[in-house]
């Protein structure tokens, strides 16, 4: 993915209800050398802070794994360690208030890999040794298609990965440590993360992306079709009171709605004209109370900048009470990841 912020720029609008304090629940960091299967542009705490910064109340955020900084030494297992460690560091330069007042990454999600069974628990020990004040969760991303023009997760999961013993076997590990998951799949794939949390009712999940309506390769031209089954899915996940919804994450390539292939980038009211559906599906499944807007950057600014991303946002919680808009905005994520800010 390659970030043209030129073309970005070519849309300007007037930052909607500005003081609205906003946790950005999910972003990555990462330098194009040290993530190779995620080519583009450079995404490190100063390119946070301009998007941060540029316009919206964003008090804090919170990162998730994205293969970055691992250790170049020691066992295999535990080199995503190093992610944890390097994103602890850019969260004490942010903590130290010499950038501004935002508390950027103050949680922080690696991956630990859940397929090492029971032995992941070494894992996730390290990870809480290296970050004790932040580290939240991991996520270890399923998302599987088998069609070869879907791009699947960057961890190269198996068909069928979270219902095998093993798999749950290392997940098993997550709740005595009070940690989080997170569920990135795809939208074939919701039945899957049901599944999970009903074997699981201790271990908090949260669904990233609506878990993932894909629009791409064999899924193009279908999103009505995808659309009426994933509802069907999503609201099923609702009923289980272990999983909270990250709204989000519908601008990638691989949503197939083509946003960066247009001459200028999308306006808010585009974004909820085009997406909205979803959204409202989301908030009427799960409450606000389970909800939390998430950017997703810098995946997503490949079709939208962030001021423009978090107004679309705006728009459609302008349908909610001011109680419900401090939920989707601020007090989910903060309750989730259980951030003092």
């Amino acid at each position: 993915m390659t970030i043209n912020q030129e073309w970005l720029d070519q849309v300007q609008e007037e930052i909607i209800d500005p003081d609205q304090p906003i946790i950005d629940p999910h972003h990555h960091l990462w330098d194009r050398p040290a993530v190779k299967a995620l080519p583009g542009s450079r995404y490190m705490f100063d390119e946070l802070l301009a998007d941060t910064g540029s316009g919206h109340n964003v008090v804090a955020t919170v990162f998730i794994e994205c293969g970055v900084m691992y250790r170049a030494d020691g066992p295999e297992a535990l080199k995503p360690v190093g992610e944890t460690e390097f994103v602890n560091g850019v969260a004490a330069m942010s903590a130290s208030g010499n950038y501004g007042p935002i508390r950027a990454c103050a949680g922080i999600v690696s991956l630990a890999d859940l397929n090492l069974g029971a032995a992941v628990d070494e894992v996730l020990e390290a990870h809480q040794r290296a970050a004790p004040a932040r580290f939240r969760g991991i996520r270890h991303a399923a998302g599987f298609d088998p069609s070869e023009e879907v791009r699947n997760s960057h961890t190269n999961p198996f068909p069928g990965m979270l219902a095998d013993p093993t798999f749950r076997e290392g997940f098993a590990c997550l709740a005595p440590r009070g940690l989080t998951f997170e569920a990135w799949a795809y939208h074939h794939q919701v039945r899957e993360v049901t599944a999970l949390a009903r074997a699981f009712p201790e271990t908090t999940i949260i669904a990233d992306h609506f878990i993932g309506p894909v629009g791409i390769g064999p899924h193009a031209g279908k999103r009505e079709e995808i659309f009426e089954v994933w509802k069907a899915d999503f609201a099923e996940l609702a009923t289980c009171p272990n999983v909270v919804a990250k709204l989000g994450g519908l601008n990638m390539a691989i949503n197939g709605f083509a946003w960066h292939h247009r001459d200028t980038p999308p306006t808010a009211r585009e974004l909820v004209a085009a997406t909205g559906d979803w959204y409202a599906h989301a908030i009427d499944c799960f409450g606000p109370d389970r909800c939390m807007f998430e950017s997703n950057f810098p995946v997503d600014k490949l079709s939208v900048s962030y001021p423009v991303l978090w107004n679309a946002f705006k728009l459609i919680a302008a349908a909610y009470s001011d109680a419900e808009r401090q939920d989707l905005f601020h007090d989910t994520a903060k309750r989730v990841y259980r951030l003092e800010i």
